[in-house]
């Protein structure tokens, strides 16, 4: 099975990333854990250019996350599914449908498009959206990346576009409350989960 979390910086995607897969391998399943960008070593360099890197046209920055999903999709989340293992990822195709294509205006077909041509149209079985409200998300955060010196009003729009992905995409996205203690999150998470298989 393949699961993505999604959220704003700050939402508690991670953290709960890092709970299921733990919960999982504990099981006995084998787990494979990726994040985006990254989990390849051209994905951790495209990361870098990403979150670290110069001011750059929405398109060029949408580009490069497919660059880096194309590279992890091949080399990592594919063999891994083949193999029979429980792919969880730390971000995938709707942080480019939230931030590029709602947030940054190029349009949520235009850049699923993109996405799915770079990954041979692998989407999650399942992605769990937590969300949280941006002030708060921003009070977790640490030392903010290229993308997160936006602000909190560019925050406040990417919140309001992962809301917008969650009713339109309802068969597949299922929404959290980043709010709660995340020990009861983690246990919604496989309670949904084992309603799905």
């Amino acid at each position: 099975m393949f699961v993505s979390f999604e959220g704003i910086d700050g939402s508690g995607k991670s953290t709960q990333a890092e709970l299921l897969a733990t919960a999982l391998s504990a099981e006995g399943r084998r787990v494979v854990s990726v994040r985006e960008p990254g989990g390849t070593p051209l994905g951790e360099r495209i990361r870098e250019l990403l979150l670290k890197g110069a001011a750059m046209s929405p398109w060029s920055e949408a580009a490069l996350f497919a660059a880096a999903r194309a590279e992890l999709v091949e080399a990592v989340i594919g063999p891994a599914l083949r193999d029979g293992a429980f792919v969880v990822c730390d971000r995938y195709v709707d942080s480019s449908l939230a931030y590029q294509g709602m947030a940054r205006g190029l349009g949520v077909e235009q850049v699923l498009e993109l996405s799915l041509n770079a990954t041979g149209g692998l989407l999650p079985e399942r992605t769990f959206l937590v969300l949280l409200d941006p002030e708060e998300a921003a009070r977790r955060t640490g030392r903010p990346d290229r993308i997160e010196q936006e602000g909190i009003e560019f925050q406040r729009v990417v919140d309001r576009a992962y809301r917008e992905l969650a009713e339109r995409f309802p068969e597949r996205i299922t929404t959290l409350d980043g709010s709660r203690p995340a020990d009861e999150i983690a246990k919604e998470v496989r309670d949904d989960l084992r309603a799905l298989a």
